[in-house]
């Protein structure tokens, strides 16, 4: 059974870091892409994030450039979502989902596994 668990989410004050977790499991992660979504309440879901198998890491939304990384360790068969300089805008859902097929160029939010989120709420 294929699971992915995200983990580190939580309510931070706007300007604060955080680092969301993804593990998985009933699969090797070395064979997938990898995607991190947000989906903010009332809001559209938004892809952030690719990380290719092979290639590198593609970035979908100018709204987290600079601020925002994304990164895997197949040997731990899992990845992460660093955030820094959190505002209240980037309160959302965080997920994170697999895809067999490489990175798309442009957003397509088309993923064949998908964890269950965890939230993120940035508030003073």
């Amino acid at each position: 059974q294929v699971q992915l668990v995200e983990s580190g989410g939580g309510l931070v004050q706007p300007g604060s870091s955080l680092t969301l977790s993804c593990v998985v499991s009933g699969l090797l992660l070395r064979d997938y892409s990898l995607g991190w979504l947000r989906q903010a309440p009332g809001k559209k879901r938004e892809e952030l994030f690719c990380v290719g198998r092979v290639r590198g890491t593609t970035l979908y939304t100018d709204a987290v450039s600079g601020r925002f990384s994304a990164s895997r360790d197949n040997a731990k068969n899992a990845a992460y979502l660093h955030m820094d300089a959190l505002s209240p805008d980037d309160t959302a859902t965080y997920y994170c989902a697999l895809r067999h097929t490489p990175c798309p160029t442009v957003t397509e939010s088309f993923y064949d596994y998908w964890g269950q989120g965890t939230q993120v709420a940035v508030s003073s």
